[in-house]
């Protein structure tokens, strides 16, 4: 856990020794700001909570974010640097979890510098703050299920923007797993357990219920596995590489 930590602290220092950190910032929150009180009408709600707010995260995660996690592996395989990190006292896991973490605490320093939208609504009514900070802990869980599957699409390239296109499409599938469309391709044929496990993997699904205030040990369960599957298969991916 040491190495894992030093590892930590340096990708994130990493990540502010340049603008783009926080040209990020300020496009995610003028996004957010931008969806929540013209896109999502939330003065013409005349209801003192954020659903207007959160209800935009998935679709604003789903490009932001593989534009973090883009980079994590692949610039590292381009510029030779993964060879080196390797031959430091450091085993695969160790680094995967500390670059994942770096990215993860980047998305949540991002998330939370919105907290004006949440003074602005209690400054305007009397919202269920309980159910806000419920819907903020399930966004940090939701971007980490994103960083976690680009993270691991990074490895297996040295092109940025490839991986960039194939997390995007990837995490694309993951929301819409849920949608009848997408269901109906399947119910046909398919049993109803596999219909059932195919809905139960979409990021709206587990994300709505704890956005709603009711945090389910399911959800939490389900994005726990899906961070811990693919930062596994992030590890494995690495590991293949470095013996080719």
């Amino acid at each position: 856990m040491r190495i894992t930590g030093a590892l930590f602290r340096r990708e994130l220092k990493s990540y502010f020794a340049t603008p783009v950190a926080y040209v990020f910032i300020v496009i995610f929150l003028v996004l957010m700001g931008t969806f929540t009180f013209y896109l999502g009408g939330f003065y013409e709600q005349g209801q003192a909570d954020l659903r207007s707010f959160f209800n935009f995260h998935p679709w604003l995660y789903l490009f932001l974010v593989p534009a973090i996690s883009m980079r994590l592996w692949a610039e590292e395989r381009k510029s030779g640097s993964v060879e080196l990190l390797m031959t430091l006292p450091i085993t695969p896991w160790e680094a995967v979890l500390g670059k994942f973490l770096a990215a993860w605490a980047f998305t949540g320093i991002a998330l939370a510098l919105t907290f004006p939208i949440w003074i602005t609504v209690n400054y305007l009514g009397d919202p269920d703050n309980g159910t806000i900070l419920a819907a903020y802990v399930g966004s940090l869980l939701m971007a980490g299920g994103f960083l976690a599957i680009g993270s691991c699409l990074s490895a297996f390239t040295r092109n940025q923007v490839i991986a960039f296109v194939i997390s995007i499409v990837v995490c694309f599938g993951f929301l819409l797993s849920g949608f009848p469309m997408v269901l109906d391709m399947f119910s046909g044929w398919a049993p109803q357990v596999i219909v059932d496990a195919i809905a139960s993997l979409s990021f709206l699904t587990h994300f709505s219920n704890i956005s709603r205030g009711v945090i389910d040990f399911r959800d939490l369960i389900y994005f726990a596995l899906l961070i811990g599957t693919f930062l596994y298969a992030n590890t494995i991916v690495l590991q293949w590489k470095q013996a080719d």
